[in-house]
């Protein structure tokens, strides 16, 4: 399979810079799969396609606040990255530019938190956070939004930096550690699961820790040789239990985001059941996968030639997937993070 096989062209105003103003009122163009059709709703109608019959499992993972702009004690600025924790308070990051610091330099971030820069490792750096207290109480403080890099903003405003704190979050992130959020849970209102609740449609949550390796292009023309970046997940007892009890009544599994899907398929690859766990994935779905729990998924638009694209793909072939991407861009959908949502059926 040929990576420009999943490449198409974008208009650069479809990339959205900005949430919907109400998180439920973003767009949704729904895929029946099976008849090859579309239809153009707001995410408000998920309530009038999900049933009893369905469960939805949502990823509460939370993004913290990981980009960090630092100081030398020449008062040069260097942004760092926070891209994940390998032990206590010692963080794999990127750094920019990088040629300006050396192992061993302290960069001050503020009074509360400055950074000992230990190692570099390829094109990231090892680096010890220093502190006393709640980091990630600080990091509220004194952290930017790791905005994905089709978004635009300089060193923002605090208008946008609140607003990305507020939106770029889902209502239900719980567990602190993705440096992207699962975006296909930024549609959801309290309000909206409520109704759902009321309808009799359950959901459960996952935990996949989004990492930078969503952003991560694929380089090799060949997509079978594209290795994928490990992420953290984690599967809590109770999730499992509602999930094989879903599974077992004959319920279609409603997975909430690409993030969920991995999850979800991963720990039937590799325990051939929904159990309990804290493990990681480096599962690549790209067409030809067969799918062992996921029936139905919620999910935004993704950027030409990613794995996100591929997932999707594989779930309803390629060809109805650009059909789809078509139908959108021709009706002006919203695309990526902050973009509209897909609803495949």
């Amino acid at each position: 399979m040929l990576l420009e096989e999943f490449n198409y062209e974008l208009p650069e105003k479809l990339i959205a810079q900005v949430p919907a103003q109400k998180r439920d009122m973003s767009r949704m163009l729904v895929l029946d799969r099976y008849n090859k059709t579309f239809e153009h709703k707001h995410f408000c109608d998920i309530v009038d396609y999900l049933t009893p019959n369905d469960l939805l499992v949502l990823n509460n993972t939370k993004v913290i606040p990981a980009r960090l702009y630092a100081k030398k004690d020449t008062g040069a600025l260097i942004e760092i990255f926070l891209v994940r924790e390998v032990e206590k308070d010692v963080w794999i990051s990127l750094i920019k530019p990088s040629k300006r610091v050396k192992p061993q330099m302290v960069l001050q971030v503020s009074n509360e938190l400055s950074i000992e820069v230990l190692e570099k490792d390829d094109d990231k750096w090892k680096i010890k956070l220093l502190y006393s207290g709640n980091i990630f109480e600080i990091l509220d403080r004194v952290g930017n939004i790791p905005l994905p890099p089709y978004i635009e903003r300089k060193m923002t405003s605090e208008e946008y930096k609140n607003l990305d704190f507020d939106r770029y979050q889902t209502v239900f992130a719980k567990k602190e550690g993705a440096v992207a959020a699962p975006t296909a849970g930024l549609h959801f209102t309290q309000e909206i699961l409520k109704k759902l609740e009321e309808q009799g449609t359950q959901h459960c949550f996952v935990t996949l820790n989004v990492g930078l390796g969503t952003f991560k292009p694929v380089k090799c023309e060949n997509i079978l040789e594209h290795k994928m970046d490990s992420e953290a997940f984690e599967i809590t007892e109770e999730t499992a239990e509602i999930i094989n009890k879903a599974k077992a009544e004959g319920k279609n599994i409603v997975a909430v985001g690409t993030t969920s899907v991995r999850t979800l398929e991963t720990v039937m690859n590799k325990y051939g059941e929904i159990i309990p766990v804290q493990d990681s994935s480096e599962l690549f779905i790209y067409p030809g996968y067969e799918f062992k729990i996921v029936d139905k998924l919620i999910t935004n638009f993704h950027l030409p030639k990613s794995t996100l694209l591929m997932l999707v793909s594989a779930l309803a072939t390629k060809d109805f997937i650009f059909k789809a991407y078509e139908e959108a861009i021709k009706e002006e959908y919203r695309f990526y993070s902050y973009g509209d949502c897909m609803f495949i059926r």
